[in-house]
């Protein structure tokens, strides 16, 4: 049993008096159509214990083949996270007895893991780099899940019988192992969400999983322990598993730093076990006491050979990668020319895939940037809902720039049909048409509106035609209520000088 926390230390007193040391295992399913070691499909949502075979289901006799298509995947992360491709791995059996594990063990990688020896560069919201030493990223098999009802949130105490679904049992995984990560001091849970959003991009633009984390597909174990000083050895960690959101993994982070330095202060001793979080609250609570590797009873798997990859092969697979999203946000931030600060408002806005496109569309960077990053993120914050979910493309916008470009419309005028896109009246052309809101371009009915407002106006015509043009602003704005907004104000200031000189 964990015993009990003393009240929480305040964070930022936490961490001028401790110094955090976090390390992170994150797991991603695999988008592979079939199962890791068995033929059985994988989709999310399909009714439960409809995707099982005699394999996924640990029945005697049946023999595993390892999915090609998922030793693939797996290498190409290992790439992507500069690791060392093993010439040879081998799979292990990793023993324990839960209703979700039918076979009563997992098939994972112990000694020998596909990708070791890695590094990845994760960067902050105001532009800080810290390297996450990578120590392996292996293959496995993912487990059933268990669904216990009654009870309270969903745990299996106080629940009055549990369910298991056996549909994501042998769901193909690679779990990704940090080393110790050091340094980061306050800023821990930051480079903590940092790092697992940044492998999500990665595991988006690979291709290998759809990694939405809403789903489970990709789930976070995240480790913390304090020490003394920088320089201490590393104190007893705890594990929280499962977290499956990039606020909840710094909310995770935040708390155990405060609980941590609540159970040191009052000299008593951190309990190595692992911890449930609460999306709720932010809090942790206890789950068991954290096993060792020995306790598992790591051996390897008798009915699988070893996987060999060839170093042709590999070069094969590097030689496909695309470009990384670290390496993307460099380039487009020298293309577009953005200063360093406009381009971390972009990534932190998620606006860079929507400002690429609207680029891809016609626009301007400067002017996609300005439509993204201004009017519609204005909008996006009153509906409190994120700039990709509005109901506009990158290309109507591209659209709506080349109107505003083409003189069909004025600024101005581009916001009314913005409202008209997102209210649905169709694109940005069809709205120009469908409420007359192009430019009046026929000086005809400018001169009628001009020679109005000069009618109406006489002191000001008097201190133009006496030299002083500051007034005449007066008269464009006259005209322009009058045309609605409709008119070039360039234009109308050339005919207002011309009819009044």
């Amino acid at each position: 049993m964990s015993i009990t926390t003393p009240a929480l230390v305040a964070y930022d007193d936490a961490v001028r008096r401790y110094d955090p040391v976090i390390g992170i295992e994150v797991h991603v399913e695999l988008g592979t159509r079939t199962k890791m070691f068995c033929a059985a499909e994988q989709s999310f949502g399909a009714e439960p214990n409809t995707q099982t075979t005699p394999v996924s289901l640990g029945l005697p006799g049946a023999l595993p083949v390892v999915n090609g298509t998922a030793v693939e995947y797996a290498i190409r992360i290992g790439l992507a996270l500069n690791c060392q491709i093993a010439e040879s791995c081998r799979f292990a059996r990793k023993n324990y007895f839960y209703p979700d594990v039918p076979k009563n063990f997992q098939t994972s990688q112990y000694d020998e893991p596909i990708a070791f020896d890695g590094w990845l560069d994760v960067e902050l919201e105001d532009g800080t780099v810290h390297r996450v030493e990578i120590e392996r990223a292996h293959m496995e098999e993912d487990a059933g899940k268990n669904t216990h009802v009654g009870g309270s949130a969903g745990r299996i105490h106080g629940a009055e019988y549990s369910l298991v679904d056996y549909n994501r049992a042998g769901v193909p995984l690679v779990e990704i192992v940090t080393r110790p990560i050091t340094g980061a001091g306050e800023r821990a849970p930051e480079v903590a969400r940092a790092y697992v959003q940044a492998l999500r991009d990665i595991f988006r633009v690979l291709d290998v999983s759809e990694a939405r984390m809403e789903r489970g597909n990709v789930r976070a174990d995240v480790n913390l322990s304090l020490r003394a000083t920088p320089e201490s050895p590393l104190g007893t960690r705890t594990e929280t598993k499962n977290v499956n959101s990039f606020r909840s993994v710094e909310r995770a982070v935040r708390y155990e730093v405060s609980r941590q330095a609540a159970i040191l202060d009052a000299g008593e001793t951190v309990i190595q076990e692992t911890r449930h979080f609460h999306e709720e609250d932010g809090s942790t609570s206890p789950g068991r006491v954290k096993s060792d590797a020995e306790d598992y009873r790591y051996f390897p798997e008798p009915d699988l050979v070893p996987v060999a990859p060839s170093r042709e092969w590999v070069e094969e697979i590097r030689a496909t990668l695309p470009e990384l999203p670290q390496a993307r946000r460099r380039r487009l931030h020298d293309e577009w020319g953005f200063a360093d600060a406009e381009m971390r408002d972009v990534v932190n806005a998620g606006a860079l895939d929507l400002i690429e496109a609207t680029v891809a569309a016609g626009a301007t960077p400067a002017a996609a940037r300005k439509w993204w990053m201004g009017e519609l993120a204005r909008r996006a914050k009153q509906e409190e809902a994120e700039l990709a979910d509005l109901a506009i493309t990158p290309a109507q916008i591209g659209e709506l720039q080349q109107l505003v470009d083409s003189g069909r419309i004025n600024d101005k005028i581009a916001r009314q049909v913005l409202d008209g896109v997102l209210a649905g009246e169709g694109g940005p052309e069809e709205v120009v048409v469908a409420r007359g809101l192009e430019v009046v371009s026929d000086d005809g009915p400018l001169l009628e509106a001009i020679d109005a407002a000069l009618a109406a106006q006489p002191d000001i015509v008097e201190k133009v035609r006496g030299g002083n043009q500051g007034p005449v602003g007066a008269i464009i704005g006259a005209v322009m209520k009058a045309t609605k907004g409709q008119a070039d104000a360039k234009r109308v200031r050339e005919l207002v000088l011309e009819r009044i000189g």
